[in-house]
């Protein structure tokens, strides 16, 4: 048969020719097709979602914000992770006693820690003496570990620590702003962003893709003094067991630090108002004993975590409370003038017993810490360690409405010396060696 001619069936129907062939199999596999199309689409959709889902449940720093880690010349100053001698879980970090060591201590220099506010930079404010950064907390049967600052990165990298609490924590939150700084060379520290929108303030640590947050709620309740700006209210009233308005800021955070007590110092009593909001304008209060009202404000506190965290993501701590000096009596001064010009420790224990605290408030932390039952709670003993550092506090040395004390106001410290707080770098430094230690431990 030539080239091209047509064969023909029995039937006298011409035979298909090849390229019927072909358009015959293109409508029979039409069908197929669209099914691996339709399949390939949908797995396409699948995979996107759960993209989208993975994106949805990352630890952003800031609620509602979508930003970018840039980590790709990170190893220029990132060394291999070393390993740290860590203290026997069973080992009491909070009996001990303070050690003179200008050769580790201070962890890190006032002037190198940028994000310092005034109202803690003594030096910068005028103290000539510096021994009260060069003394380290030495437990009595275990050491703590040794300081790595970029150990402590690693573990914060895409994670969210949050202090929340008072000025106390506050002053913490600093602390552990130059602690996890000092890991960072002076060139990258600029790419580090604070931001602040209410009552939270936000650090950012873009190379590790991680923030240190501080929430203002002096009760953890909701008060009267919840204004992160306008909190010098005389007349505080609390709302016991209101404490969600707070608690939605917390949600999804890794590492939370909670602490609630100077605010309770000014009175025997405390107002408990009768009112659903203090959006109302409710004044409407029963005035009730201090530790009661304490205990229940706690209760309420630890029927959150217990209902909202999830201990396989997120580790919970309570710092006790931190001492007063403001009686130099204690320490057996009678020629003091509050803390003012105090420049070491007290040495001797059985001086220090009880100094600036409320016992009985303690105790209500202390059981209502440990009697969590789904969510472990790490009690951090800052009391004891911190009563005997008499010289620790801003003094004299910090700022009043914002302003730093004139030659006369630093010349009259029965009125404007600081008791309360702590000038830094200084004792909440170890403060954070302690939340550290579990912080390695427990990762």
């Amino acid at each position: 048969m030539e080239a091209g001619q047509q064969r023909s069936r029995k039937d006298g129907t011409p035979a298909p020719t090849e390229a019927m062939k072909l358009h015959i199999l293109g409508k029979n596999i039409n069908i197929p097709v669209f099914v691996v199309v339709l399949s390939i689409f949908l797995l396409g959709v699948l995979v996107y979602n759960e993209h989208v889902k993975s994106i949805t449940e990352f630890p952003f720093p800031w609620p509602g914000s979508h930003w970018m880690t840039d980590t790709t010349d990170l190893t220029i100053y990132e060394e291999e992770e070393e390993e740290v001698e860590l203290p026997p879980r069973e080992c009491d970090l909070f009996t001990g006693n303070w050690v003179f060591d200008n050769e580790t201590h201070p962890l890190y220099k006032e002037d190198e820690c940028e994000s310092l506010t005034e109202q803690v930079t003594c030096m910068r404010n005028g103290r000539k003496d510096s021994m009260y950064q060069s003394w380290r907390w030495q437990p009595k049967d275990c050491s703590l570990p040794k300081y790595k600052p970029r150990l402590l990165l690693k573990r914060l990298r895409n994670k969210r620590l949050m202090f929340v609490g008072d000025s106390l924590n506050r002053n913490q939150w600093e602390s552990m702003i130059c602690l996890a700084q000092s890991g960072i060379p002076k060139a990258r520290r600029k790419r580090n962003v604070l931001m602040k929108t209410g009552s939270l303030s936000v650090f950012r640590i873009k190379d590790y893709n991680a923030t240190i947050e501080f929430y203002w709620a002096p009760f953890l309740v909701e008060s009267n003094a919840d204004n992160p700006d306008m909190h010098s209210v005389p007349d505080r009233i609390i709302m016991p067991e209101s404490i969600y308005k707070h608690a939605v800021n917390w949600v999804s955070v890794d590492f939370l630090i909670f602490n609630t007590y100077i605010w309770w110092m000014n009175s025997p009593t405390i107002k408990v108002s009768r009112g659903e909001s203090f959006d109302e304008g409710s004044t409407d209060y029963e005035e009730i004993d201090q530790p009661v009202a304490y205990e229940r404000v706690l209760r309420s506190w630890s029927e959150w975590v217990e209902r909202n965290v999830d201990p396989r993501r997120t580790q919970v701590f309570f710092n006790s409370m931190s001492p007063l000096h403001f009686n130099s009596l204690n320490w057996g001064d009678p020629n003091g003038i509050k803390c003012s010009k105090e420049t070491t420790p007290i040495h001797d224990a059985s001086t220090a017993m009880g100094i600036g605290t409320d016992r009985r408030l303690f105790a209500i932390a202390e059981n209502v810490t440990r009697s969590s039952a789904r969510v472990p709670v790490h009690f951090i003993n800052i009391t004891a360690l911190s009563k005997y550092r008499k010289d620790a506090h801003t003094s004299v040395y910090t700022v009043r409405q914002g302003k730093r004390l004139t030659p006369a106001q630093m010349a009259d410290p029965r009125t404007f010396a600081d008791c309360i707080h702590w000038c830094l770098p200084g004792l909440p430094d170890t403060w954070n060696e302690l939340i550290y230690a579990h912080i390695l431990s427990y990762s």
